[in-house]
Parts: structure tokens; sequence; C-alpha cells
């Protein structure tokens, strides 16, 4: 009988809701080699800096950090190298329109691995935030946290 995985692998990009206005959100496998995901399930991952293309209709996750295996050896993989994301035709078409119009970009927002065991990422469609808007998100996040400590008391 096989026992079910119980991960709770939760790798966010705090910088993309920050500095982007997320607009539209999917969820898309991603294509891993064995000693990528051991490094998954091992939480040695970051999505900082990190973006997607679309190329020959397909979707590409660029500059995605995940560590080197410690028990990797030879086989061990490229730290930072393109990982093809797995979605449905529509999805693809959307995210694709979406990209060709100006000010928009595709971020991964979140990795998980689901209750499979497969590793998954969440993309969003995004607009960058102005200056003003940064400032606005910080006096948003500052007065929500003051509540919180006045709820508290």
């Amino acid at each position: 009988m096989k026992e079910k995985i119980s991960n709770n692998i939760q790798i966010k990009n705090k910088r993309a809701t920050f500095d982007y206005e997320l607009l539209d959100m999917f969820t898309a496998g991603i294509v891993l080699t064995g000693t990528e995901i051991k490094s998954i399930r091992l939480g040695k991952a970051s999505l900082v800096d990190t973006f997607c293309i679309v190329e020959k209709g397909e979707l590409w996750v660029k500059n995605m950090y995940i560590a080197e295996y410690f028990y990797g050896t030879y086989n061990n993989h490229t730290a930072r190298r393109d990982r093809k994301l797995l979605l449905t035709k529509k999805e693809l078409r959307k995210i694709e329109n979406a990209a060709r119009n100006n000010g928009f970009t595709i971020i991964p927002t979140r990795l998980f691995i689901n209750e499979k065991g497969l590793a998954k990422v969440v993309i969003s469609i995004a607009k960058g935030k102005k200056e003003y808007d940064k400032r606005d998100s910080i006096k948003e996040r500052d007065d929500r946290r003051e509540m919180d400590r006045a709820f508290k008391r």
C-alpha cells in the first residue's frame, strides 16, 4: 500500500506581490530531473529574480534557483537552468496573449509539492507597480500590523 506523502514545502516569491500587481493566476507542472526534485523536497529552492517567457509555443521559467543535491555526484543538475512549465493549450494561449501586451509579465509566485508528490508552480500575469503604488502597499501593510497589535492588547 502506498503511503500518503505529506510535504509542507511552500517556496514563495515575496517580492512579486510588492513589485507587481498580480492579475491572473495559473498552476503549472514543472519538468525536473531527479536531483532537482530532491532538492525542492529539502526546501533548497528560490524564486527571487525569476520570470517566465513563451518560446515556440512553450512556457519556460528562467533564472529559478534550485540548489545542487548534496548526494548528487556526477548526476547533479545546474542550479539556474531553464525549466519547462506544463499547462493546457488554452491556458498557454491566454498567457501568451497577455505577455504580448505592453507592461505585462509572467512571474512565478509560489513553488509547492502537491499531495501526489509532484512539484507545481503558481504563475501570475502581472503588471509592474509604480513607486507610489509601492508606498501605498507599505502603508497598508503597516496599518494592518498596527491594527493587529491593537487587537491583541
